[in-house]
C-alpha cells in the first residue's frame, strides 16, 4: 500500500468503534468490487488526466448519502492520493487492511525506508489535522519541535526511543507518560505513531518533518483573497468550494478588499497564486504588447 495511505487508513480506522469499523470495511470491500466491476467508474480513477483532488471530488460526489462517512472520507482521499494508474489496487488493499485491522485489533506497519516512513506519517498526520482549526497548528507545531529537542537533549530517553530492537509498547508508554496531559491531543497522537510508524533510528528526524509538514499543511489550508471589492456569502462559498476542488483540502479565506485591483480577485494558497484581478490581466496584456507577441499571427499570416 502506497505509505502515505497507509497512515491515513491506519488513523481513520483506528478512531472508529467496532460497529462501524464492521460497516466500513464491508463497504469498501464492496467498493473495491464496483470499481472492477464498473468500465466506466474504473477509467474516471485511472484517467491520468484527471488530477488527483478532482478524482477525489467526483468519487466523493459519487458516494454521498450512499456509504458511511468514513467510508467516503477514505475512498477520497485513496482517490486524491494515489497515482490514477494505481487506484483499483489502492482499494484492494485497503479492503485487506481493514478486515486484518477488524479481526486483529492493530495495524501491521513493516519497515520501509526513511522517505517512505516520514511519508506514511504523513498520512496520519493529514487525517489527524483534517478538521482541525488552523489556528490549532502553531501549538502543534511548537510541541512536536520542543519534544524532538527534549529527545535530543535526554540521552536515556534517546537511547530508549532510538532503539531497534526495543519494543514499540514500551517506547509508546513512555512518549505517553512523558506528554500525556502536557500536549495537545493531536501532539501526542503524532509523537505516539512517530514510534509506531517511523524509523526507529528517524524518529528526532520523524519530528522535525512532521514540524516542517504541519506548517505547510496550514499554509494550504488558509487562503489570502485579495479583493477589489466585497465578496458576498454565495461568492466566498463558491471560492471555498472551488479550492476545495482544486487542492483537495478543506480551506479558510483570509480576505483583504484592495481597491487598486481594479476588479476580481487575487488567491494565494500554499504556493499556489491565482491572479484574476483586472490589473493582473492588463499587466499580462502589457507584456504581451512589450514582446511583440501580439503581432505575431498577422506576421505568420503574411509569411
Amino acid at each position: 500500500m502506497l505509505p502515505k495511505l497507509e497512515g491515513y487508513a491506519a488513523a481513520l480506522l483506528g478512531s472508529l468503534e467496532k460497529s462501524v469499523l464492521a460497516t466500513v470495511t464491508s463497504e469498501v470491500t464492496s467498493l473495491e468490487q464496483t470499481i472492477l466491476s464498473q468500465p466506466a467508474l474504473r477509467g474516471v480513477l485511472t484517467d491520468t488526466s484527471i488530477s488527483g483532488p478532482a478524482r477525489g471530488q467526483i468519487l466523493g460526489d459519487l458516494l454521498a448519502s450512499k456509504v458511511n462517512a468514513a467510508t467516503r472520507q477514505l475512498s477520497v482521499y485513496a482517490a486524491t492520493s494515489v497515482p490514477a494508474q494505481d487506484v483499483p489496487k489502492s482499494f484492494a488493499e485497503l479492503s485487506a487492511a481493514a478486515r486484518a485491522f477488524a479481526e486483529t485489533g492493530s495495524f501491521h506497519h513493516a519497515s520501509l525506508g526513511l522517505l517512505e516512513a516520514r511519508r506514511r506519517v504523513s498520512g496520519y498526520a493529514d487525517f489527524l489535522l483534517n478538521d482541525v482549526d488552523t489556528s490549532s497548528f502553531a501549538r502543534v507545531e511548537e510541541e512536536l519541535f520542543t519534544w524532538a529537542r527534549t529527545i535530543e537533549g535526554n540521552l536515556d530517553l534517546r537511547r530508549l526511543l532510538l532503539d531497534r530492537d526495543a519494543v514499540d509498547g514500551a517506547r509508546v508508554a513512555i512518549t505517553t507518560q512523558l506528554l500525556s496531559g502536557k500536549v495537545d491531543a493531536i501532539t501526542l497522537a503524532l509523537a505516539n505513531f512517530v514510534v509506531v510508524g517511523g524509523r526507529p533510528r528517524d524518529v528526532v528526524g520523524t519530528l522535525d518533518y512532521l514540524v516542517d509538514y504541519v506548517a505547510k499543511a496550514r499554509d494550504w489550508r488558509v487562503a489570502r483573497v485579495h479583493t477589489a471589492r466585497a465578496l458576498d456569502d454565495a461568492s466566498q462559498a463558491q471560492l471555498v468550494s472551488s479550492l476545495a476542488t482544486l487542492t483537495g483540502k478543506n480551506v479558510e479565506l483570509q480576505i483583504a478588499e484592495d481597491a487598486s485591483l481594479l476588479g476580481g480577485v487575487l488567491v494565494e494558497v500554499g504556493d499556489l497564486r491565482l491572479d484574476a484581478t483586472t490589473r493582473g490581466r492588463l499587466g499580462a496584456l502589457r507584456e504581451v504588447v512589450a514582446s511583440g507577441r501580439l503581432y505575431e499571427p498577422a506576421l505568420h499570416t503574411n509569411d
